[in-house]
């Protein structure tokens, strides 16, 4: 009712009933199963009984459009505030429509008290695959029904999970100094020290007297990296390819919950250190997401020209390196992609003093303001790279050599792509036009003019034409920026994570105090949970942060394009040539220390 005077009333405007939720949609659905909700910083999460959770999930797959398995991770609570008496452990799903964007988060307590369990979704996403080894290697969760449920990363002898938060870091023993009796300097001066021999066991589902079974890596070239592929052979076919990784594994994750927020921006320029700006900015959104701060216009814009930057120069050297994987020195397209990425990473050194570990975007904004030169330099690169990008298809496009290498090779269905996690160019070249830029828009990429290349072949031949495409874009949406770059500050004004003003030092007991804190302590965010992913070159890079109210992560976990999309080996392999196994290994596009992390 709406109130005229004091004796006087009028029925109010009908509202339009609002359509429900799709939180709400499976609460009517499955009563049993849907235990709660709860929502922050705008992301939905509902707490699903496990014995609920594969009927809930196949319903926002095939009723309601929920086809891309964005995340899966876990977490153990026993040293969250707030959380005794409840069940220790609990797994984390965060689920993405392609077509709408939308997402939703999905959280299961594991019971079981120490020795957890909870269903296995692999039956309804291959690409769960991976993820719920890597969650019961790390934290010791099992998942019934997983077909191959063993370790991941580290050895099978290891002997806990380091994720557990009753593992301390650097728990293992590591020898910091050897003496002359040790083994190693027994042949000292006479020979190498003997090689002990373990006999390699091939994966369960091999057949060994069938197939040859070869070792492909881990110190092969065209690996781009410590990755073993275990090949089943049958003559020169491949019948199933196994990839083995965890040979770089560096522990970034237990590292990044042991330090504050601030100070693990450098770990992920190492983890994809060919796309260093681009794990910046995914980062930084995450952590100001999980803080609630705005970054000033110039920032975005900053961010949005040295992401694209930083897309060119993954881009060529993944073109580089895969036409030298297929063709050998007679192609030799390295020596001129290098030639392109030298005058990127002169950029990057301009404004952050370095060319490859650059941690220049940082929760907060940058790091400091481009130099005057900036502009100049990126304006150089518009007027020369157009020009290079069509000479690299002048020599390879229709290069017949590259064509019977590339076309028909690895090919992925976009039923294969959304069932395997596979994102970034996999996914548009096998005809499904996702791209976070465009689906959840951050930096403001909302504001740009550009295309998403889309083909529908899924060979290795529609990924170099989508990523060659994709260079192009990137040139359109630097030029744009370039355009309407603002003035003004490079980092938020927001007190919880900006130092006071100089001048209110002299003054302001407060000012002082609070400069204190952030310098010593570093920003706290509140008490929540966020899941916050962008477009990497490689694909869906995401980052999933619980935070308990102080200034150190209290859950850290990195969503990495290499490890899901690396996934996808076998099913482009089968069928192939041993030698076509080169050229599924380099359409992926990964980085080891992505995979490995």
């Amino acid at each position: 009712m709406t109130l005229v005077n004091d004796s006087t009333t009028v029925p109010a405007e009908p509202t339009a009933a609002r359509p429900p939720t799709v939180g709400e949609q499976l609460a009517a659905r499955f009563p049993n199963a849907i235990l709660g909700a709860s929502t922050f910083r705008g992301d939905t999460t509902l707490t699903v009984a496990p014995t609920g959770l594969t009927d809930v999930a196949r319903a926002l797959r095939d009723e309601l459009g929920f086809d891309h398995l964005s995340n899966l991770s876990s977490t153990d609570w026993s040293r969250y505030r707030g959380y005794a008496g409840k069940e220790r452990f609990s797994t984390i799903y965060h689920f993405t429509s392609t077509r709408t964007g939308e997402r939703i988060g999905l959280k299961v307590f594991a019971p079981g008290g120490d020795s957890p369990a909870v269903p296995s979704l692999a039956a309804l996403w291959a690409g769960a695959n991976w993820p719920e080894r890597e969650v019961y290697d790390l934290m010791g969760i099992k998942f019934d029904g997983h077909p191959d449920l063993r370790r991941i990363l580290l050895p099978n002898n290891w002997p806990n999970h380091p994720l557990r938060k009753d593992i301390p870091r650097g728990g293992e023993t590591v020898p910091f100094s050897m003496i002359w009796e040790d083994e190693e300097f027994q042949s000292f001066g006479k020979q190498i020290v003997e090689a002990k021999s373990v006999q390699p066991v091939p994966p369960k589902q091999a057949d060994a007297n069938k197939h040859m079974i070869l070792n492909m890596g881990p110190q092969h070239p065209s690996t781009h990296g410590v990755l073993r592929v275990v090949a089943e052979l049958d003559g020169e076919t491949v019948v199933a390819a196994y990839p083995d990784i965890g040979y770089l594994h560096s522990g970034f994750e237990k590292q990044g919950e042991t330090i504050r927020y601030k100070d693990f921006l450098p770990y992920t320029d190492r983890m994809d250190y060919v796309s260093a700006m681009s794990n910046n900015l995914g980062y930084s959104l995450a952590v100001e997401k999980l803080m609630g701060v705005e970054i000033p216009p110039r920032a975005q814009v900053i961010r949005v020209i040295c992401a694209e930057l930083q897309r060119l120069a993954s881009h060529l050297v993944w073109l580089g390196t895969h036409i030298m994987d297929a063709a050998g020195v007679s192609h030799a397209l390295l020596m001129y992609t290098f030639r392109e990425r030298e005058q990127l990473s002169d950029i990057f050194e301009l404004i952050s003093g370095a060319r490859l570990t650059i941690s220049y975007i940082r929760p907060g904004g940058v790091w400091k303001d481009v130099p005057p030169s900036f502009v100049e330099r990126v304006q150089d690169v518009l007027k020369a790279f157009p020009a290079r990008i069509d000479e690299y298809e002048r020599m390879i496009t229709e290069n017949p050599v590259w064509l019977g290498r590339a076309r028909g090779v690895g090919k992925l269905t976009a039923e294969q792509c959304l069932s395997l996690g596979v994102t970034g160019p996999l996914l548009r070249a096998s005809g499904v036009p996702f791209d976070y830029r465009k689906a959840r828009p951050y930096s403001g990429y909302e504001n740009y003019d550009f295309k998403v290349p889309v083909m529908t072949e899924g060979d290795t031949y529609a990924r170099y034409l989508v990523r060659l495409e994709e260079m192009r874009q990137s040139l359109r949406i630097i030029d744009q920026a370039l355009k309407n770059l603002p003035d003004g500050p490079v980092w938020t004004a927001d007190r919880k994570m900006a130092l006071p003003p100089r001048q209110e030092l002299d003054t302001s007991m407060e000012a002082l105090i609070h400069h204190f804190k952030l310098m010593t302590e570093g920003f706290v965010p509140p008490m929540g949970e966020v899941y916050h992913s962008v477009e990497n070159p490689r694909g869906e890079l995401g980052f999933y942060l619980v935070s308990d109210g102080t200034a150190v992560p209290y859950r850290l976990h990195v969503r990495a394009p290499s490890f899901h999309n690396l996934q996808a080996t076998d099913t482009m392999a089968r069928g192939s040539l041993i030698a076509d196994l080169v050229l599924v290994i380099g359409t992926i596009d990964i980085v080891l220390g992505d995979v490995d992390r």
